[in-house]
């Protein structure tokens, strides 16, 4: 069988190349031997009749109402999908758009699906930076946050502690959002990229729904190096940036 990979509405939430995460549980799963597409889904006809995993990427918030109003008309089958265990990585604006809703600094808010608990409220400044984070389920997880929302009401399902950045803020020292399969972060890098063991993680669980079996490939281990050199570079430039802040 093939695997099915779904980038939700690449068209409008990719800002930060975070629909390319598809790409990258595709290609991981093609090394370890299965077969594995991307399909781009940028209105519910596309849906396919069967997804094996989702991915939403984060966009601008100019374009936040138009991605809600698509979003809503598969509004069941996401809820579906997502209770019956199939991964759902959603980034930055697009996990928002799945969570309670989104306040704004005029004091409006934007409803959002209500498959993720918490809201998105304003943060007192834009967060920008390096993240990370140590997720008791993925291990350590880097990318970068570039966010202007803080997020609440997830306190008791995090994706993980913040170990350097902000994640959620106001002081909660927690990153993202985790309910069953259904994960939201503010990472970025692709995060599925810089932090491959996460991404194995999710086809594990891709591959046992499908009745396979999934083992990274060699062509994984190759890419692998490289990703764990650009995760020590980022954590060195972490501690070094903490060394300097203590004085």
């Amino acid at each position: 069988m093939t695997l099915t990979i779904v980038a939700l509405l690449p068209a409008l939430q990719n800002t930060n190349g975070d629909a390319e995460n598809a790409m990258v549980l595709a290609r991981r799963a093609e090394w370890a031997g299965l077969d594995a597409r991307v399909v781009a889904v940028d209105a519910r006809e596309q849906l396919p009749e069967r997804v094996d995993a989702f991915v939403l990427g984060s966009g601008s918030d100019s374009s936040i109402e138009q991605s809600r109003a698509v979003l809503l008309t598969m509004h069941d089958e996401l809820r579906t999908w997502g209770t019956e265990g199939v991964p759902i990585l959603a980034v930055g604006t697009g996990w928002e758009l799945l969570s309670w809703g989104i306040e704004l600094p005029d004091g409006s808010g934007i409803e959002g699906l209500g498959i993720l608990p918490g809201r998105a409220v304003p943060a007192p400044a834009r967060v920008t930076g390096d993240l990370v984070v140590a997720s008791p389920r993925f291990g350590t997880l880097v990318g970068f946050e570039n966010h202007s929302r803080d997020y609440v009401g997830a306190e008791g399902s995090p994706l993980g502690r913040v170990r350097a950045g902000a994640g959620n803020g106001r002081d909660a020292g927690q990153e993202g959002v985790v309910m069953g399969a259904v994960i939201g972060t503010h990472l970025h890098g692709p995060v599925l990229a810089k932090n491959p063991a996460f991404a194995d993680q999710i086809l594990g669980v891709v591959a046992e729904r499908a009745g396979l079996a999934y083992e990274p490939g060699p062509r994984a281990a190759v890419v692998d190096a490289y990703a764990a050199a650009a995760r020590e570079a980022q954590l060195g430039a972490v501690r070094a940036a903490a060394t300097l802040a203590r004085g």
